[in-house]
């Protein structure tokens, strides 16, 4: 089953984002499943018993359990007040570890592929429990991806997206007061809780990185957001920033997530504080409507900022280009360029 996102590109990279992105989130169980699943593509493993999996696992929702108590929709859960008890020191690891192979993976496994009510095309995992066995057999498409250039970015992109959403449960604030807020100097999102408490959720370049599919936005060459690599991409204002007084008169918000694109550095540094031809437009509705698809919190920023409905939101981007394309000489485009898929 394929979702708009996935058109025009059914790369292995477009698959595994789906699921990240777009899959069901009633617990983040998905999250801590694809950090497992990731690390046996490190170990080149071809089969995992769930024994063995129940570790890394486990051990991921510890983590997060630690920091944020809330992983779930469900009012109770055996597994999740397992790893209560353990983080009380109420019971052993060993006894975390076989309580999560009882009761971690009753839904995960079967729901982690499927996306949009089908499943992807290219299984990266089959599940065998015939003749007593207990196991997930890994298929040649999620070894593949450690071939990839964007295999580097995955682990940090589901940290995030993990981050966005633990968070918005568990601050349980009203999704029409919602807004994720974006911090320039320190390229964060945070949130303002119902204290006024400003909470830092996590990244900007891991939150955004998934949803343009690992590409600058502009050139469509491949971007890292590994603080390591050379070609590290910039967080960009896709109207530039210089104009926000003249946006904020009818109550746009420049430093909004609607605005913010990532792109290749010495793209960004050619396209400084022009405004991009208005064909690129049509590429920030399609990823603003991404983000729309993935549900909260980014979806509900967007829609609080942009519009309640696809004609909205069309309309808003069109009324704030023209205010920028007001105070512009030229419109400007990268000097390199592939071909997109959004």
């Amino acid at each position: 089953m394929t979702t708009q996102f996935q058109i025009n590109d059914p790369s292995l990279e477009s698959q595994w984002r789906a699921i990240i992105l777009f899959g069901k989130n009633s617990a983040t169980y998905k999250f801590a499943f694809a950090k497992s699943l990731l690390g046996l593509i490190e170990q080149e493993r071809t089969k995992i018993s769930l024994e063995e999996l129940s570790i890394p696992f486990a051990d991921s929702i510890v983590e997060h359990l630690r920091k944020s108590d809330k992983q779930g929709n469900s009012t109770s859960s055996k597994f999740l007040s397992g790893c209560r008890n353990f983080i009380n020191q109420s019971i052993s690891k060993d006894e975390l570890y076989s309580l999560t192979e009882k009761y971690g993976f009753v839904n995960v496994i079967d729901a982690f592929q499927n996306v949009n009510g089908g499943v992807i095309p290219d299984r990266f995992y089959e599940k065998n429990f015939s003749q007593g066995k207990k196991e997930i057999v890994i298929t040649d498409n999620l070894l593949k991806i450690k071939e990839l250039f964007q295999y580097r970015n995955f682990d940090q992109e589901v940290e995030a997206r993990w981050n966005l959403v633990e968070t918005a449960w568990n601050l349980q604030i009203n999704p029409n007061l919602l807004e994720v807020q974006y911090d320039e100097d320190k390229s964060i999102f945070f949130i303002e809780s119902n204290l006024m408490r400003r909470i830092d959720i996590t990244s900007v370049r891991d939150s955004l990185n998934g949803y343009q599919k690992g590409k600058c936005f502009y050139s469509y060459q491949d971007i890292s957001i590994n603080k390591n690599d050379k070609n590290l991409c910039e967080v960009d204002h896709f109207l530039p920033h210089a104009n926000k007084l003249s946006h904020s008169k009818i109550g746009a918000n420049i430093n909004g997530v609607w605005n913010l694109v990532l792109a290749d550095s010495s793209i960004n540094l050619h396209k400084k504080a022009k405004i991009p031809e208005k064909r690129f437009l049509q590429r920030l509705f399609n990823r603003n409507e991404f983000y729309i698809e993935s549900k909260h919190p980014l979806a509900e920023t967007i829609i609080n900022q942009t519009g309640l409905t696809k004609e909205s939101r069309r309309k808003f981007l069109e009324t704030q280009y023209n205010i920028a394309l007001a105070h512009s000489i030229q419109q400007w485009k990268p000097n390199i360029e592939l071909i997109g898929t959004f």
